[in-house]
């Protein structure tokens, strides 16, 4: 089990991890940490478990990841965003995990809207927000992530669509130095777009994400349409031009009918 001593050993963040939760099996870290938020946990509080026996994913479906093999936590934040915009928030994390992937696992992923990472078409990681609202105002953001690290078999349904670090380099991580750098650049973004008031995120976003003029289809709410890409909302939207006009998007399912440069992960 990855102690709460362990992750925070020479940790130099100055709020993401300074308290940190454990746990060897808990029902989904999610649940943990909303309920820790609601307490008035401190922003940059971190939840982390090595098996969730209710994890989820977005849309209420379940996140599966192979114990002791991987990294699965969430942080409580407490952005000073209104509602409409806590979208972007799914956006700037994708862009943190991005760039720590990069510095301290060597590793060059993509970002797909709205919350998958990938690596050559292979997710590689997943992120989950929940946001606890008063009013017009957020109160806190739960951002749950899972990254898969050295896992190597995956289960059947999900071995043409998952993969892991250790399958796309050809080697194991230690899990406690790659969480400590993971979020020591998931901080720096933070801070950065925070003081910036947030106005960057989507810039930054697309920097690691060659959506913008691909075709792909948007499962919505069980409606279909197949579209180009245009663009994204200042509030984290996606939208695409279809033969039925312009639609924008907030939530869905995508499919990108043509993976290049997904596919080589260049």
């Amino acid at each position: 089990m990855l102690s709460p001593e362990i992750l925070r050993d020479g940790l130099e963040t100055k709020t993401f991890g300074r308290k940190v939760y454990s746990f060897e099996t808990i029902d989904s870290t999610n649940s943990c940490a909303r309920a820790l938020a609601a307490c008035w946990a401190e922003e940059g509080t971190v939840v982390l478990s090595e098996e969730q026996t209710a994890g989820r994913g977005r849309l209420g479906r379940s996140w599966s990841s192979s114990p002791s093999e991987n990294l699965t936590f969430s942080i409580v934040l407490r952005p000073q965003i209104t509602p409409d915009v806590m979208n972007i928030l799914s956006l700037l994390v994708a862009v943190g995990i991005a760039r720590g992937l990069k510095e301290h696992a060597g590793v060059h992923v993509l970002c797909k809207w709205p919350n998958d990472i990938l690596f050559r078409r292979r997710k590689l990681a997943g992120i989950l927000l929940e946001g606890a609202l008063s009013g017009d105002r957020v109160e806190s953001v739960i951002v749950g992530i899972g990254l898969n690290v050295n896992q190597q078999i995956f289960p059947e349904d999900l071995q043409a669509r998952a993969t892991s670090l250790a399958l796309a380099s050809g080697h194991y991580y230690d899990r406690p130095k790659l969480f400590k750098g993971i979020l020591t650049t998931l901080e720096d973004e933070y801070l950065t777009q925070a003081g910036l008031g947030f106005k960057h995120v989507v810039d930054r976003w697309l920097e690691h994400a060659p959506m913008i003029g691909k075709r792909i289809t948007v499962d919505s709410n069980g409606a279909e349409i197949e579209g180009t890409v245009r663009g994204i909302t200042d509030s984290g939207g996606l939208v695409v031009a279809s033969q039925t006009g312009e639609h924008t998007f907030l939530a869905g399912d995508v499919t990108i009918l043509d993976m290049e440069p997904y596919a080589s992960g260049d």
